[in-house]
């Protein structure tokens, strides 16, 4: 598999096959809304698009980064959503850097957003599709976030070699400046376990897909086969 790990900047053009990583915090984020029950996720362009949606799908739950504010029912953090009942909610998210990365590559011929959580159920659909050439998306810190080109290439890695082992990428992440940033308080909008929940690894069975729903980018999980 041709592997290419770009920074959002740094997309030319439209590539045929993208994997968008953003471990911390929102593709874990989003993971967790599925396994809280979510249907699934429109991924706004901005926050005054996010409120938008709100205001026309009232039952709509809309979540974005930073510290809760007026019109948003929740923030991106994992430790926080994990206790919120989602059962076959939509969830409208807008974040810094992940909702960003999905967006500029919104024209591919298959999407996939991912962070450790389920990155096996990623690589499995990788596999899956035969993907020859993949253009993995670093979203965070202008493409130079360790978090997430540590799990981008662990991913790259399980795809091809199912032998591929997570300890030393994992390590990278709860090493990594954003996990530093959450742990230290830097960031807002944060849970204590918000860092272990995003290095934990195939918490969920299923791989997100993003694609196009009239004008709406759509995140919803799908289902990978496991052994």
């Amino acid at each position: 598999m041709d592997a290419r790990f770009l920074g959002i900047a740094e997309l030319t053009e439209v590539p045929s096959v993208a994997v968008v990583i953003d471990v911390m915090r929102a593709y874990t984020v989003a993971a967790w809304a599925f396994g809280q029950g979510a249907e699934k996720i429109v991924l706004a362009e901005s926050l005054d698009a996010a409120l938008a949606l709100k205001a026309r799908h009232p039952d709509w739950v809309a979540l974005k980064d930073g510290p809760p504010a007026p019109g948003f029912d929740a923030v991106n953090s994992p430790g926080l959503l994990r206790s919120v009942d989602l059962g076959g909610r939509t969830v409208v998210q807008k974040t810094t850097a992940g909702t960003v990365g999905a967006l500029a590559v919104k024209d591919a011929s298959l999407v996939l957003c991912a962070g450790f959580v389920v990155a096996e159920a990623t690589a499995r659909l990788l596999r899956a599709r035969a993907c020859d050439s993949v253009t993995f998306v670093v979203t965070g810190e202008d493409g130079r976030a360790d978090e997430d080109l540590a799990c981008a290439q662990y991913i790259a890695g399980r795809a091809v070699d199912d032998g591929t082992d997570a300890t030393e990428f994992l390590r990278r992440a709860a090493d990594s400046r954003a996990a530093a940033e959450l742990t230290e308080g830097v960031r807002q909008g944060v849970h204590p376990d918000d860092v272990a929940l995003c290095v934990e690894l195939d918490r969920f069975p299923f791989a997100m897909v993003a694609a196009l729903e009239g004008p709406l980018m759509v995140l919803r999980p799908h289902a990978v086969p496991w052994p």
